[in-house]
């Protein structure tokens, strides 16, 4: 008895009435998809139970004080992805979308969902070589490997009736399949490398969310270029238009992030050349006896770099892809000035807000004694005054400016690591003032965590969108949901989920219950500024609920996986 409660701890069980409820709306054009989401959950669970009694994955070191994560992180993006082609397979039956995007995003369900099952195959190759691990569910080792080569051949069946269905043409298929397999090749290779690269920053389960979908992010980018290549020479529009249209918004914000990201590998590359050359002369000679002079050199070279890829390399891979007018830094220039009476008067509120906050947090922080996991939820609800009234009266702005400031938190980033002169001290003093136990030396991630949270339910429910919550997912569930749990179970706490947790059933009580608040009070908002509302009460208690029993039981990082289990919720 003691063994099956083991088994079924309470992250698992909100994993399965999560999954359980996107496979129960999921139509019957979606059957294969909701067969490979339940067979990439039960594989999940089966590498995640199998992994705590083997050292086979001691190799990775992980954060301290979080559970492996596995199923949540293998299960998280694909659902989400599901839930949003449910959403789209409405809208298809009315004709608000275009069968092309439907297709679209069944691909990116595919491509996510196959990234995902590809690191628990390979988490299974390292279990099945650990000399001490433990078989899967006590089973012998013949029959594990039997179980382990059916469940794949399982989904690859699966995947293949799907692609077989909407399409008779072999070579469709088999470019398909080879396309997933090399994002699971990819996804596979990236997660052992932000493993292995940031030490002690992350579970695997949080290593798996990330790697998943910076593979899914870059693997669009990769396509649509591709595309749009092929659409040049061979004028194939119809491949074109079926790879999924974007706004100058979508095209500017994954501009932005693709050139911050690729930053790092530019930078280094200059920093080689300048190295070289200054060893070559004199003058290098004599720089090198000096640490100021190497410091002061590589940060003319970051800056350099930084230059570089915001005024040339990244708008010429926009300007590219949407054909834009103007050079794209401009074009958001005439945006923001398009509408100047409440963009610009948004942004001096913004201005206002964060120095005001950090000014009287940053000082809270240094002399006084309130616990930094409480200070950090105010942060919370600053970003609630910040992104709530952005959100009813300049959603299209906000867009843009989230993967504004998700760049410059990335360029922080980078002088705080690099200690970039002369910022680089500075910002990591500051930064280290708001670290708690799930931040370390070498990366500090939840400002961004935080950012994204709000950002991705946004993101994602651009362009058709028949549930008014689901853009809010990240404010609800983090803004107010998270902070009212935080400070009612810290403050009134003494009923406790588990003997060895913090969170308390008041707090969750409170998450939940000023969630539902929050929207009765949006609901009658949105519907005054026009919207047609579609949200049924039921549903979204029970979305609700789940995000908020998952924020109690998780041990993983509640900013990335609540507004992303909540968003999906929502969607049906």
């Amino acid at each position: 008895m003691t063994g099956v409660a083991e088994l079924c701890n309470g992250e698992r069980a909100v994993v399965f009435l999560f999954v359980s409820r996107v496979i129960y709306s999921a139509p019957l054009s979606l059957s294969y998809e909701a067969a490979a989401l339940c067979l990439l959950a039960v594989a999940g669970l089966v590498i995640e139970i199998s992994a705590e009694s083997s050292t086979a994955l001691d190799r990775f070191k992980t954060r301290p004080g979080a559970s492996s994560g596995i199923q949540l992180g293998a299960v998280t993006l694909p659902t989400v992805m599901l839930s949003r082609l449910i959403q789209l397979s409405r809208a298809l039956l009315r004709e608000d979308v275009e069968p092309e995007e439907l297709a679209y995003m069944s691909m990116q369900y595919w491509t996510v969902s196959a990234s995902c099952f590809g690191v628990l195959i390979f988490f299974c190759l390292l279990l099945r070589r650990s000399s001490n691990g433990a078989s899967f569910f006590h089973l012998g080792s013949s029959q594990a490997s039997k179980y382990s080569l059916l469940h794949t051949v399982l989904y690859v069946l699966t995947c293949y009736l799907s692609f077989a269905t909407k399409s008779d043409n072999g070579w469709f298929v088999t470019k398909n399949l080879l396309w997933l397999l090399c994002h699971g090749l990819v996804t596979v290779f990236l997660i052992q490398h932000i493993l292995q690269t940031f030490p002690m920053c992350a579970s695997i389960g949080e290593a798996l969310l990330v790697s998943s979908g910076l593979v899914l992010y870059f693997g669009d980018i990769l396509g649509h270029t591709v595309l749009k290549i092929d659409f040049l020479l061979l004028s194939s529009q119809l491949n074109f238009k079926e790879y999924g249209s974007r706004s100058e918004i979508a095209t500017v914000i994954q501009g932005l992030l693709l050139g911050f990201l690729l930053l790092p590998v530019f930078y280094k590359s200059l920093l080689q050349i300048w190295v070289y050359f200054a060893n070559s002369s004199k003058l290098g000679e004599q720089a090198a006896e000096g640490w100021k002079y190497r410091s002061m050199g590589s940060s003319v070279v970051f800056y350099a770099s930084l230059l570089v890829m915001l005024t040339i390399l990244a708008p010429a891979w926009m300007y590219f892809v949407q054909d834009f007018h103007v050079h794209p830094l401009l074009w958001v220039f005439l945006f923001v000035f398009t509408d100047p009476l409440k963009r610009l008067a948004l942004c001096i509120y913004w201005i206002c807000v964060i120095c005001a906050s950090i000014l009287r947090f940053y000082s809270i922080s240094k002399h006084s004694k309130i616990e930094r996991i409480l200070l950090r939820k105010y942060y919370h609800l600053v970003a609630v005054l910040m992104f709530l009234p952005a959100l009813l009266f300049q959603p299209s702005f906000l867009d843009l400016a989230f993967g504004a400031a998700l760049a410059v938190f990335l360029v922080l980033e980078m002088i705080r690591v690099w200690k970039i002169w002369p910022l680089g001290h500075i910002v990591h003093q500051f930064m280290n003032a708001f670290t708690d136990h799930r931040d370390s030396e070498i990366l500090i991630i939840s400002h961004f965590s935080l950012l994204l949270g709000c950002a991705l339910p946004k993101w994602m429910s651009s362009g058709f969108n028949d549930r008014p919550l689901a853009p809010f997912a990240g404010i609800l569930s983090l803004g107010i949901g998270d902070t009212m749990a935080s400070l009612v179970g810290h403050k009134y706490g003494v009923l406790r989920w588990s003997k060895t947790g913090k969170k308390t059933i008041e707090g969750t009580a409170a998450g939940i219950t000023s969630v539902l608040a929050a929207c009765s009070i949006l609901l009658p908002l949105l519907a005054s500024t026009g919207y047609i509302l579609s949200q049924q009460w039921l549903s979204l208690l029970l979305a609700v609920t789940v995000s908020g029993l998952l924020e109690a039981y998780t041990a993983q990082l509640d900013n990335a996986f609540i507004p992303l289990v909540f968003y999906s919720l929502l969607c049906l």
